[in-house]
C-alpha cells in the first residue's frame, strides 16, 4: 500500500529465536491475566471493607459534632502547649540576660493593635444579631410563607456586620469574645458558628472599639445590613446596637502563624 512500510520477514537465522519468544510471551500473558484478577479481587475485598466501616470501631469522626468535639480538644490542646512554650521561652530568655533592640513603644502599640496581640479599651457598639423565634413567624408581604432559611442568622450576616465595622473606622473588633484578626477566618454550619477551633451558638455578639457615631452609620450604608434589616421586619430575626462610653477587648490568645521551613542543608537554588 502506498505510504507503508512491508512489514519484513524473519529471516532463517533469526527464526528459532522468534518461536522461543512467541511461547513465552504466551506465558507471561496467562501470569498477567492472573495477577490482574487476584488484584481486583482484593481491591473489592477493601472497598467492601471500608464501605462497612472497616467491622470496627474507628477513631476518626464520624459526622460534623464529632469532627468539631475533636477539633475543639485539639485547639485547646495546643493553645495549652504554645503557652507552656512562651514561658519557657520567657523563663530562658531570662535566665541568660539576653537583650533584644526593642522599636519605639508607639509602633509596638499600632502593631499589637492591628494583629490582636493587645488588648484594645475605648468607646465603641456592641451590635447583636439571633435568629427568629418561631413564635414570631408569620406570612410576609403578599402572603409568602418564610422558609427555614429565613430564620436564622447566616454567615455573610456576620460579614456584612464585620465589614461595615471596619468600613467605619474600627480600631478592634471581637466576635463572641474572640478577638477578631487579619488571619480570623469564621463558618457557621446550621445555626451553630466555628471560629477559632470553638463552636458558638446565637445570639451573635460583634464588638467594636471606635467611634460609635462613624461605625453606625457605616451600619445604615451597607446594602447587606439592610437586607437583614429586612428580614428582621418579616420574621422578627434579632437585631440590636448598643452604644457604650467604655469597652475592653482582650488580646489574641490563639498562638502564632505556621510556617513552612527548607531543611538544613537544602540547597534552594541548585
Amino acid at each position: 500500500m502506498t505510504g507503508a512500510e512491508p512489514t519484513p520477514a524473519p529471516s532463517a537465522r533469526a527464526a528459532g529465536g522468534f518461536l522461543r519468544a512467541s511461547a513465552g510471551a504466551g506465558w507471561r500473558s496467562w501470569l498477567s491475566v492472573g495477577g490482574v484478577a487476584v488484584l481486583a479481587g482484593l481491591m473489592f475485598s477493601a472497598s467492601a471493607r471500608l464501605a462497612d466501616g472497616g467491622g470496627a470501631d474507628t477513631r476518626d469522626p464520624q459526622d460534623l459534632a464529632q469532627l468539631v468535639d475533636a477539633e475543639t480538644a485539639r485547639v485547646a490542646e495546643l493553645t495549652d502547649r504554645s503557652g507552656a512554650l512562651d514561658r519557657e521561652i520567657e523563663a530562658l530568655t531570662a535566665r541568660t540576660g539576653a537583650t533584644v533592640p526593642t522599636p519605639p513603644a508607639g509602633l509596638v502599640r499600632r502593631e499589637g493593635v492591628v494583629s490582636g496581640s493587645e488588648p484594645v479599651s475605648g468607646p465603641g457598639l456592641t451590635v447583636t444579631l439571633d435568629d427568629a423565634p418561631s413564635t414570631a413567624v408569620g406570612a410576609g408581604p403578599g402572603g409568602v410563607e418564610p422558609q427555614p432559611d429565613d430564620l436564622v442568622v447566616h454567615q455573610q450576616d456576620l460579614q456584612h456586620v464585620i465589614n461595615a465595622l471596619w468600613s467605619g473606622g474600627a480600631e478592634a473588633m471581637t466576635l463572641q469574645g474572640e478577638r477578631v484578626t487579619s488571619t480570623s477566618a469564621f463558618r457557621c454550619s446550621g445555626n451553630i458558628l466555628l471560629l477559632h477551633g470553638k463552636v458558638f451558638s446565637p445570639p451573635y455578639e460583634v464588638t467594636a472599639v471606635g467611634d460609635p457615631e462613624k461605625m453606625e452609620a457605616s451600619l445604615d450604608r451597607s446594602e447587606g445590613v439592610q437586607t437583614y434589616l429586612e428580614y428582621v421586619q418579616w420574621v422578627h430575626l434579632g437585631w440590636d446596637v448598643r452604644h457604650s462610653d467604655h469597652l475592653d477587648l482582650p488580646a489574641y490568645d490563639g498562638g502564632g502563624l505556621q510556617y513552612a521551613t527548607v531543611p538544613e542543608g537544602t540547597e534552594v537554588f541548585g
